[in-house]
């Protein structure tokens, strides 16, 4: 039991270290290159009938961001990097 163990993990390890698709690595690379754009705000606001009303906030700021890269650019950079392959689509990034 414990040898076929070791062949299902390894199988599962082989699996994580394959390549993502060039849709794949293009939807994860927008993500990246949308965090460059500007900053993620998150707000809630709230009530509860134990605690009565409540709020927080957050706020996320990439490396890429920070270092003022443009987004394109890490859009490009990332798929290249994780393809090895020009990105198959232009970048869908949100209007600012």
């Amino acid at each position: 039991m414990l040898k076929y163990a070791g062949i299902i993990l390894g199988v599962l390890v082989l699996a994580g270290c394959t390549p993502p698709t060039p849709e794949q690595a293009a939807d994860r690379c927008e993500e990246r290159a949308r965090a460059a754009q500007a900053p993620d705000v998150g707000l809630t606001v709230g009530a509860s009938t134990d605690g009565g009303p409540f709020a927080s906030a957050s706020i996320g700021v990439s490396a890429d961001l920070l270092r003022g890269r443009d987004p394109l650019e890490v859009y490009e950079t990332c798929v290249i990097n994780l393809t090895g392959q020009p990105p198959i689509r232009p970048a869908r990034l949100r209007a600012l």
